[in-house]
C-alpha cells in the first residue's frame, strides 16, 4: 500500500503498518466530515489504536445522537468518493501557531506549546480540511474502502478531569469489506456477551448512580465470587502460601516510603484522621511489607509466600468506568514472595506454573509480555538490569515465547504480563509478575543469612486473576454466562410440571441442597416450556430437572441440559453423584 509521508515522499509501507495508517487516515476523514456538518467544531487528538480510531472533538453544546453518527459516516463516504488527494506541508513553529489560531483550533495551539521549541510542524490537507499531524497517510481518500462509525463517549482534554469534557467519536476501519463484516459480526456477538447485560439477567451484580465505579454484588454474584476465591485458596494452600489481611486505610508516610505517594497519588483516595493524612490503599504491597517487617527472619524461612485477597480503591475518571472491567474498588488476588537473590528464577518459574494452571482451568490461551523500566521509575540502573534479567532468565528457562513491552513496567520494577485470549479472540491483561528490588530497600527489609549476617530480600508481586471483579467480567463474556458446573451460581433447577408433583419435587430440591448442590426450585404456576426456556436462556443453569407425574411415581429425575440435546432420565442419587463429581473435579 502506497502512503505519503510528512516530507512529501511516497513509498510502499510495511505490511504491519498498513492497518494503523488506514485507521489514522480514517480519523482525519472523519474529522473532515464532522467539520462539514458542524463548522464550529474544534479538534483535539485523533489517533489510530488497536481497536480502530477515534477523534476527540469540542462540539460546544451539540449532543450527538445515533442519527448524527450515521450522518457523519455518510459524509465520510462522500469524502472517500470525492477521491481527494492527501498532501503534506511543513511550517515553522510560529507560523503553525498563527495558522491554527486563524482556524480557531485552540487545542492544536495548546498541543504545539507542548512540542519542542525548535520543532517544525507538519500538516496534511485533504480538500477543505487541514490537520496537524506527523503522518504518514493514504495518498487519496478513495484508498479507504471499509469503515464504520460506531459510537461516542466523553473524554477529558489531555485526560485531565480539570479540563473540558470533549466528545470522543469512535470508528473502525479495515483493508477489505470482508474484514469489516467479520469484525462487525464479532462486535454483535460481543454485545450479546456483554457482562453487564448478562449480569442483569442472571442477577450477579449491579451498578448505580449513587456509587459510580463501586459494584454491588448480588447473592448469585457473591456465590460466583466466593467459588473463585475458594479455588484460589485451595491451590495457594497447596503451594505453601500463607494468607494475611492488611488495613484498608494507612498513614500517608507509609505510601511516601513505598513510593506510591510520589508516583501514584493522583489515583489514590485520602482522608484526614487525627489531623494526619491517611490513604485508602490502591495496592496491597506496602501492607504485605509491614507484615514481613513485623519480626526478624532467617534465610531458612525464605522463600516466604504471602497471599492477600485485599480490597483496593483507585480513582478512575468517570468516563473510563465500564462495568467490572474498569471500577474504582476491586479485590486483588495478591501475593508477595520474599526471597533470596538465588531463588528468583525458581520462584518466578513456580508462579508461572501456577498462573498457567489457573488459565488452563478456564480454557484460556495466553501470550506473555515483558515490560521494562518506565520513565517515571525509582531505583538504580544496576537493580533494574538485575531484575529485568531475572525475569528473562525465568521465561527462557520455561521456554515461553514473549515480546518486550518497552517502558511499561511498574515504577518499582519490571514485570511479566499475561494476556488472555477469550472465546471471541479478544485479549485481556490479567495476571502479572513484578520483580521488585526497591520496596525492600525503601522499608529496610532484612533477613539473617547462614553466616549470621544481615541481607536484603528480593520481592515478587504477583496476581493470577488480577482483579476478582474484572476476571468475573472476563469469564462472564468468555462463557456467555454459561459457567461450568463447578462455577455456576445455580448448578441445577427443579421445575415442576404441575402442583400434583409438588411433594416429590420439593423432596428432590431438599435432597440436592443437603448434598451441597446449588439448586433452585421453580414451582410457579407457569407452562413448563416457559420455565425451561427461562432457566436455559436467561438463568443459564447447567441442569434442569423436569419433575412430572411419571418422575414422581418412578422416583427418577428427567435432566435437560443447558445446551439442549437428549433428555437424560436417572435416579436422584445418580444425578447427585454426577454433580458432586463435576464440582469436585471442576469441570
Amino acid at each position: 500500500m502506497k502512503v505519503i509521508y510528512a516530507d512529501g515522499h511516497v513509498a510502499e509501507c510495511a505490511p504491519e503498518e498498513e492497518l494503523h495508517i488506514l485507521r489514522h487516515s480514517a480519523a482525519h476523514i472523519m474529522a473532515q466530515a464532522v467539520k462539514r456538518l458542524y463548522p464550529e467544531a474544534r479538534f483535539a487528538y485523533g489517533p489510530a489504536n488497536e481497536k480502530g480510531f477515534y477523534y476527540d472533538v469540542d462540539l460546544g453544546d451539540v449532543k450527538l445522537s445515533e442519527e448524527d453518527l450515521a450522518k457523519i459516516e455518510a459524509e465520510m463516504k462522500k469524502i472517500v468518493k470525492e477521491n481527494l488527494p492527501i498532501r503534506p506541508s511543513i511550517l515553522p513553529r510560529d507560523e503553525a501557531v498563527a495558522f491554527m489560531k486563524e482556524r480557531g483550533e485552540i487545542y492544536k495551539v495548546e498541543h504545539i506549546a507542548d512540542l519542542p521549541e525548535d520543532a517544525a510542524i507538519s500538516f496534511f490537507t485533504q480538500g477543505d480540511y487541514v490537520d496537524m499531524c506527523t503522518g504518514p497517510h493514504l495518498c487519496y481518500t478513495k484508498a479507504l474502502k471499509a469503515f464504520r462509525v460506531l459510537d461516542q463517549s466523553g473524554a477529558y482534554w489531555k485526560n485531565d478531569k480539570n479540563n473540558k469534557m470533549l466528545t470522543r467519536i469512535k470508528g473502525v476501519a479495515f483493508r477489505t469489506q470482508e474484514e469489516l463484516d467479520n469484525h462487525m459480526k464479532l462486535l454483535e456477538e460481543a454485545e450479546k456477551r456483554d457482562h453487564r447485560r448478562i449480569a442483569k439477567e442472571m442477577g450477579l451484580f449491579m451498578l448505580c448512580d449513587e456509587a459510580p465505579g463501586f459494584p454491588f454484588f448480588l447473592p448469585k454474584g457473591m456465590t460466583l465470587k466466593n467459588t473463585l476465591i475458594d479455588y484460589w485458596r485451595e491451590i495457594h494452600t497447596r503451594e505453601n502460601y500463607v494468607e494475611v489481611s492488611t488495613p484498608l486505610i494507612m498513614n500517608r508516610h507509609l505510601w511516601e516510603t513505598s513510593g506510591h505517594w510520589d508516583h501514584y497519588k493522583d489515583n489514590m483516595y485520602s482522608t484526614i484522621i487525627d489531623e494526619e493524612t491517611y490513604c485508602v490503599k490502591p495496592m496491597n504491597c506496602p501492607g504485605g511489607v509491614m507484615v514481613y517487617r513485623s519480626r526478624p527472619h532467617s534465610y531458612r524461612e525464605l522463600p516466604m509466600r504471602v497471599g492477600e485477597l485485599g480490597l483496593v480503591h483507585r480513582h478512575e475518571l468517570k468516563g473510563a468506568l465500564h462495568g467490572l472491567f474498569r471500577v474504582r474498588c476491586f479485590t486483588q488476588d495478591d501475593a508477595h514472595i520474599f526471597m533470596r537473590r538465588e531463588q528468583i528464577t525458581e520462584e518466578i518459574v513456580n508462579v508461572v506454573h501456577l498462573i498457567n494452571e489457573v488459565y488452563n482451568k478456564f480454557g484460556f490461551k495466553y501470550s506473555v509480555e515483558l515490560s521494562t523500566r518506565p520513565e517515571n521509575s525509582m531505583g538504580s540502573d544496576e537493580d533494574w538490569e538485575a531484575a529485568t534479567n531475572g525475569l528473562k532468565m525465568a521465561l527462557e528457562k520455561l521456554g515461553l515465547p514473549y515480546v518486550i513491552n518497552e517502558g511499561d513496567g511498574a515504577f518499582y520494577g519490571p514485570k511479566i504480563d499475561f494476556h488472555l485470549e477469550d472465546s471471541l479472540g479478544r485479549t485481556w491483561q490479567c495476571g502479572t509478575i513484578q520483580l521488585d528490588f526497591q520496596m525492600p530497600l525503601n522499608f529496610e527489609l532484612e533477613y539473617t543469612d547462614e553466616k549470621g549476617e544481615k541481607q536484603r530480600p528480593i520481592m515478587i508481586h504477583r496476581v493470577c486473576f488480577g482483579s476478582i471483579e474484572r476476571f468475573i467480567g472476563v469469564i462472564t463474556e468468555h462463557f456467555a454466562g454459561k459457567f461450568p458446573v463447578w462455577l455456576a451460581p445455580v448448578q441445577a433447577k427443579v421445575l415442576l410440571v404441575s402442583e400434583k408433583c409438588a411433594a416429590y419435587g420439593t423432596k428432590v430440591y431438599e435432597a440436592l441442597r443437603e448434598a451441597g448442590i446449588r439448586v433452585e426450585l421453580d414451582d410457579r404456576n407457569e407452562k413448563i416450556g416457559y420455565m425451561i426456556r427461562e432457566a436455559q436462556v436467561v438463568d443459564r443453569v447447567p441442569y434442569m430437572l423436569v419433575i412430572g407425574q411419571k418422575e414422581a411415581e418412578e422416583g427418577t429425575v428427567s435432566v435437560r441440559l443447558r445446551d439442549g440435546g437428549e433428555t437424560l432420565v436417572m435416579s436422584l442419587d445418580e444425578f447427585i453423584e454426577k454433580i458432586k463429581t463435576e464440582t469436585r473435579e471442576r469441570v
